[in-house]
């Protein structure tokens, strides 16, 4: 007969997860890598737009950190940069030539204060993306010379234990040396 006596919200959890613990030790290191890629799968299907876009997101990031990638940023922002400045400064002529037509001083007072608003934000936007393109040079530069760093740190230890080893292999040799001088010594006398 089984017991029907209720098991407390803690036990029941620590069982649950004893269970799933045994269940993770009983698979191998290829079960779960099938089951990671399934699942990666399983979310690119259902996810098509996020995952494109986190690997464009992904690109453009590790693009901007190349020397080539923040002159095509450069590039690309400075001709935004005209762009906008150039239908900006379209419009505000197309405004001015519409109030000389006849608008009304309160109106072309009220045309030319939206544009030149408007014109102070897109300043603010271009001048912003400059500062976030400079910032995203001086983190390339900070991360290449962090990785020549490292690389040269590298090479100084992996230098140490090749002198290491040389060393060790040749007490080891002196020793065996030494060691078949003595057995000889002692197989002879």
């Amino acid at each position: 007969m089984t017991d029907l006596t209720p098991v407390p919200p803690r036990d029941a959890l620590r069982a649950r997860i004893e269970a799933a613990e045994r269940r993770n030790a009983e698979r191998s290191l290829a079960d779960q890598a099938r089951a990671a890629a399934d699942a990666a799968i399983d979310y690119t299907r259902a996810n098509p737009l996020t995952v494109v876009g986190g690997a464009i997101a992904a690109g453009l990031v590790i693009g901007l950190l190349t020397r080539p990638g923040r002159r095509v940023a450069g590039k690309a922002l400075h001709s935004a940069g005209d762009a906008i400045s150039g239908t900006a400064s379209r419009t505000s002529s197309s405004v001015k030539g519409l109030a000389a037509r006849g608008g009304s001083k309160l109106g072309t007072l009220l045309s030319e204060a939206a544009v030149a608003y408007a014109l102070t934000l897109i300043d603010e936007v271009v001048e912003g993306a400059r500062t976030a393109q400079e910032r995203a040079g001086d983190l390339g530069s900070s991360a290449g010379a962090q990785a020549k760093k490292l690389s040269a740190d590298a090479a100084d230890a992996a230098g140490s234990a090749a002198d290491s080893t040389r060393a060790l292999a040749r007490k080891a040799s002196a020793a065996a040396v030494d060691a078949v001088r003595d057995l000889a010594r002692k197989s002879k006398g």
